[in-house]
């Protein structure tokens, strides 16, 4: 039996169109934080430019000086959630959010409750904006204790809350603290001082060089591989190489 091309019509409009799967579509980067994600300063630049394959996109919003609250308040957020608007329907959208180290500072007006809620609060903002929040523990200071040396653990009290919202709230997050106190306990300090910003007045073991930023926007990218692999493989580009010296510990 025959079948016209006009009697098909009906049969094709019946059926539904192919879409992508959501793990199918590319990914739109949304970097959130400090100085340490913020460009010139920070990994945030590197792992847009080093680890986000062609097709996929995205906005480094990280200032410096910010703390959760002040993020806030001075409209980054607010750019935050309008470009998961923009991007979702074509995207998937991860917002990365990594703060801490200003927010410890005795004059930040920012306690460590308020810490937590204000991390929450970005993370239950991103959801319900379209995107998914990952949490990214504070990237570790590269100073030593003399007698130890060991890296003094300065943002012990960040990480744990970060962690705590994660997973209170079922949000993806990474534990940058950690990985980037094991690698930097490893290399030592006089290698991990080659990643303090320079020009500096004084010895910035916060604030990154170029190198510096391209090994923990490694690490960042390698992490987030790592835990989430049917989300981003062949959505984050892979270094081989520098990921295994960051693996073995070695100076990169």
């Amino acid at each position: 039996m025959r079948l016209s091309l006009l009697s098909l019509i009906p049969i094709a409009l019946a059926t539904p169109a192919v879409l992508l799967e959501p793990a199918e579509k590319p990914v739109y980067w949304l970097l959130a934080g400090d100085s340490i994600t913020a460009p010139k300063l920070g990994w945030g630049n590197s792992f847009l430019n080093n680890t986000v394959p062609s097709g996929s996109f995205g906005h480094n919003f990280g200032h410096s000086g910010a703390t959760t609250a002040s993020f806030r308040t001075s409209g980054d957020w607010g750019n935050v959630t309008a470009n998961i608007g923009t991007h979702k329907n074509r995207f998937r959208v991860y917002v990365t959010m990594q703060f801490g180290h200003n927010d410890q500072k005795p004059d930040s007006g920012v306690s460590l409750q308020a810490y937590s809620t204000n991390l929450d609060n970005f993370a239950k903002e991103v959801v319900t904006a379209g995107g998914t929040p990952i949490l990214v523990t504070p990237l570790t200071r590269r100073s030593f204790n003399s007698t130890t040396n060991r890296v003094i653990e300065s943002l012990s009290k960040q990480r744990d809350i970060t962690i705590s919202v994660a997973n209170s709230g079922h949000y993806h997050f990474i534990d940058l603290n950690k990985a980037s106190t094991d690698y930097v306990n490893a290399i030592g300090s006089k290698e991990a001082d080659k990643y303090n910003y320079i020009p500096s007045d004084h010895i910035d073991r916060t604030h990154l060089t170029k190198a510096g930023a391209n090994v923990f926007s490694r690490m960042v990218a390698d992490l987030i591989l790592t835990k989430y692999p049917k989300e981003f493989n062949g959505f984050i580009k892979r270094n081989d190489t520098l990921s295994a010296l960051i693996a073995a510990g070695k100076p990169a």
